[in-house]
């Protein structure tokens, strides 16, 4: 729930699905037609969208170091029903993977996985560590150690609870 940067490349769509549920008001955007069109889904499709995203954001937050904040099926099943098919630009030459079938939200975010993973990006892609959040973020830190989406709000909060247990 943050100002930061988008995601590189296909990951901003990765990250745009994940932050369609605002965990801590419980807003989802993808019961308006505006949050729908976000990431490219139908009325139809948003349930499927739905799980796609909980998947990611247990992906997500796999990557910065937690558990899952709830049973989901595992983003390998889902992903194995979109297949890629390599492109090869006539051009210059270079090659990409792509959806097989083209523009299925599945389809596009396997596409952006795979480019993430041959850049080195994918694990950069986290999911904020408070519980009330789950916000996904880019990790831009030297380390890739990022905990919060947000240091100014999340991580604030979290200090501040810390500090506060401390005095108790």
């Amino acid at each position: 729930m943050t100002e930061r940067s988008p995601a590189p490349g296909g990951l901003a769509l990765v990250e745009a699905l994940v932050n369609t549920l605002d965990i801590e008001s419980g807003a989802d955007a993808l019961d308006t037609p505006e949050g729908r069109a976000r990431v490219g889904v139908t009325e139809g499709e948003a349930e499927g969208a739905r799980a796609l995203r909980e998947s990611l954001r247990a992906v997500l937050l796999a990557h910065a170091g937690h558990p899952p904040h709830r049973e989901v099926p595992p983003l390998g099943e889902l992903l194995a029903a979109a297949p890629l098919v390599v492109t090869v630009d006539p051009a210059d030459g270079s090659a990409a993977l792509a959806p097989a079938d083209g523009t299925s939200l599945r389809a596009r975010v396997a596409a952006a996985v795979a480019e993430a993973l041959v850049a080195g990006t994918w694990t950069r892609l986290k999911a904020c560590e408070a519980p009330d959040c789950h916000w996904a973020y880019y990790d831009r830190s030297p380390a890739g150690r990022g905990r919060w989406c947000s240091m100014q709000v999340c991580g604030a909060r979290a200090k501040m609870r810390r500090y506060r247990s401390k005095g108790a």
